[in-house]
């Protein structure tokens, strides 16, 4: 790993207190930083600003898909989509084929994936029936929450110590605070972030937004402590380029940040090489299988962010990826499901694969 980063022990468990490493921001970019001057920013700001809030809105647009189009149209069109991606629960026989003989490792997102996309994102509540399947899933599988979300804010939703979270699209990990046979440290869980630095400048970000949101109605700004995000679900359309406008005065300012943007979200984080495709192979690492050719990853995930992670899949040849979407997008996965619903009963076809799979080979050997 080249990232400048802090990989350490906590006593603390998952809401312990977090050694972080105080820098002056004039201090040298760590490794991986994407250097980009800071005149050349601030004069494409200037300069193509206009047409830059107009390409947002319009990106902003795409992420919010409509029925505009005719009925036989859309039938036309995931009828082709969904010969290019099948469903997982329809093709769950050989997914499991080509993953015999290895190790299937789990990588699930949060929003939209383990819990319904909601108003209000303080709310994204999982089922019940949700947590028991992921926490019967880890017991079968080595298990990892991948999400934007800050790691604190995702472990108050699921709850369960035996997970690997990666948070902040892969910028806070943590292993397991409880004991698990899957993970390699039997010690204190490991924690890994390779943006600690920019804890400062992100912290500054939010509190500008949150004032600057202010007078957009339906706003609302999230502190995911990596990385900063403007919701805009519940914004009027009308309003958006207005809301476009004040995110970019604030962005401006920070040369070291750049904007993502997801499902409804605007997400302010920092500009280097980082995310939840390379989170994937930390966590891989993490668990021993490093450059190995029996180990299965399959990541279930619903955002634009999860690409990092479907590429990253296809680039080494392993694995599965699988997008959660009703409507056809542009994506890396080989496979999708449709909702959360079809998310968890994939999950437990997966669980209870593995206990058939358990119980013949404990009858072989008898």
């Amino acid at each position: 790993m080249t990232q400048n980063a802090i990989v350490s022990k906590t006593k603390s468990g998952i809401k312990g207190d977090i050694a972080v490493a105080q820098k002056p921001l004039a201090a040298p970019p760590p490794p991986g930083y994407i250097p980009i001057p800071r005149r050349r920013v601030l004069k494409n700001l200037e300069i193509n600003g206009g047409q830059r809030i107009n390409a947002w809105v319009d990106s902003m647009r795409a992420s919010s898909p409509t029925n505009s189009k005719s009925t036989s149209s859309l039938a036309e069109e995931h009828s082709s989509w969904i010969l290019r991606h099948p469903s997982a629960l329809d093709m769950f026989e050989q997914i499991m084929d080509a993953s015999r003989g290895k190790q299937i490792v789990m990588f699930l997102d949060y929003d939209g994936t383990l819990s319904p996309i909601v108003d209000d994102p303080d709310h994204a509540f999982m089922s019940d029936s949700m947590r028991r399947t992921v926490r019967k899933l880890a017991r079968c599988f080595p298990t990892a929450i991948v999400t934007g979300r800050c790691k604190d804010k995702v472990y108050s939703f699921v709850r369960l110590a035996e997970l690997y979270y990666a948070g902040s699209h892969g910028m806070d990990i943590q292993g397991p605070t409880r004991d698990c046979k899957y993970s390699k440290d039997k010690g204190e869980p490991v924690l890994f972030q390779p943006a600690s630095e920019f804890l400062p400048m992100i912290d500054e970000v939010h509190q500008q937004l949150v004032e600057k949101m202010k007078s957009i109605p339906g706003a609302k700004v999230e502190n995911n402590k990596f990385c900063c995000s403007v919701h805009f679900r519940c914004v009027d359309e009308k309003k958006w380029s207005e809301l476009a406008q004040e995110v970019r005065s604030v962005l401006k300012e920070y040369p070291k940040l750049r904007l993502n943007q997801g499902r409804k979200v605007l997400e302010i984080r920092p500009s280097i090489k980082w995310d939840k495709g390379k989170a994937l192979e930390f966590l891989l690492e993490s668990l021993g299988f490093a450059n190995c050719n029996d180990v299965f990853p399959v990541y279930i995930g619903d955002d634009k962010t999860d690409e990092d992670a479907f590429k990253k899949l296809r680039d080494r040849g392993q694995g599965s990826g699988i997008l959660v979407s009703k409507f056809p997008k542009d994506t890396s996965a080989s496979y999708s499901l449709q909702e959360p619903n079809e998310v968890m009963d994939f999950l437990q076809r997966l669980v209870e694969w593995k206990q058939v799979s358990l119980r013949l080979r404990t009858r072989s050997r008898v």
